[in-house]
């Protein structure tokens, strides 16, 4: 079973994507769910980390321009993300926090560029 990200895809700078993780097999039930991603050549990162009746926690570098949420009712976890950089170009997975490795899907491409 893989949790499949989508909502990816080129935006130029300063543009705003919103990534979703739908878990049709009911993995993240009520734990911790997080977005990662992995820039070429760069290890897989924790973006921002979401559970139930905790505040959200996010890396310093996506406070403030990266918002995680989560519909329980519909299963999915979202990661909206404004005034995108370059820097942020990378694919994008959703996982449990902490991960577990069977979960990794195929992630989804995103790409800040001009």
């Amino acid at each position: 079973v893989q949790l499949q990200a989508s909502g990816g895809g080129l935006v130029q700078p300063g543009g705003s994507l919103r990534l979703s993780c739908r878990d049709s097999q009911k993995i993240f039930s009520n734990n911790v769910v997080g977005w990662y991603r992995q820039a070429p050549g760069k290890q897989r990162e924790l973006v921002a980390s979401i559970g139930r009746g905790s505040e959200p926690i996010y890396a310093d570098s996506v406070k403030g321009r990266f918002t995680i949420s989560r519909d329980y009712a519909k299963n999915t976890v979202y990661l909206q993300m404004n005034s995108l950089r370059p820097e942020d170009t990378a694919v994008y997975y959703c996982n449990k926090n902490p991960p577990y490795s069977r979960y990794w899907g195929q992630g989804t491409q995103v790409t800040v560029s001009s």
